[in-house]
C-alpha cells in the first residue's frame, strides 16, 4: 500500500523564513525542511496499481503556476486541544481552483471527493494529545502573528509518499509536473 498526498513546495528561501518560526513550544514536534509543503489533496493509503493510475491523472491536471505569500500562523484544534500549528498563504484563489482540478482529476478515478473545507497552510509544528492549550501556544501564536513573505511561486505540482516512522512522517516525491508559469 503507498500513502499518498498531492502538495506544492515552496522555495528554499521561504521554507528558511518559516525554520525561523519554528521554536518556542514545548512538546512540538516541529517538522524538518523535507517536509514543508502545501497540501492540495490527501490521498490515503492506495494499492499499486490505483497509485499508478493517479500519477497518470495528475500529469493531465494542467494551470497557472500559483503566486502565493505566506500570511500569519493559525492552530488546528480537536476536541479542545491544539494538535498543529501552521502558517497561512495567501491569497486563496488560485490554490483553490487548482486543488478542484486536482481533486476532480482523483474523482474521475473513484476516489472519494475532499469532504473538508480547502484551507490552504504550511504545518509547522505537530502537538501530542498532552500539549493540549497553553501559554506556550497562544505566545507562539501571538510573537508570529505577523509572519509574512514576499510573493513566491509554485512551479511543479508533485506527488508524495508518506512513510511513518516512530519519529513522524518522512514525506518522499515520487512524480513532479510542472505548473504553466505566469
Amino acid at each position: 500500500m503507498h500513502r499518498l498526498f498531492v502538495a506544492l513546495r515552496p522555495p528554499p528561501d521561504i521554507r528558511h523564513l518559516l525554520t525561523v518560526a519554528m521554536a518556542g513550544v514545548p512538546q512540538a514536534r516541529w517538522q524538518d525542511d523535507d517536509q514543508l509543503h502545501i497540501t492540495l489533496r490527501y490521498i490515503g493509503e492506495i494499492d499499486r496499481p490505483l497509485a499508478e493510475d493517479v500519477a497518470l491523472a495528475l500529469g493531465q491536471v494542467h494551470g497557472a503556476a500559483p503566486r502565493v505569500a505566506i500570511a500569519g500562523v493559525g492552530a488546528f484544534d480537536k476536541l479542545g486541544r491544539v494538535d498543529a500549528l501552521w502558517a497561512g498563504v495567501t491569497p486563496h484563489d488560485e490554490l483553490t481552483r487548482l486543488h478542484k482540478k486536482v481533486d476532480q482529476a482523483l474523482v474521475r478515478l473513484g476516489l472519494t471527493p475532499e469532504g473538508r473545507a480547502y484551507l490552504p497552510h504550511v504545518t509547522l509544528a505537530r502537538l501530542p494529545r498532552s500539549a493540549g492549550r497553553g501559554p506556550a501556544i497562544d505566545r507562539w501564536r501571538a510573537d508570529h502573528a505577523a509572519l509574512a513573505s514576499p510573493v513566491f511561486e509554485l512551479g511543479h505540482l508533485i506527488l508524495y509518499e508518506s512513510h511513518l516512522t516512530g519519529e513522524g512522517a518522512r514525506y518522499e516525491a515520487v512524480a513532479r509536473w510542472p505548473l504553466d508559469r505566469g
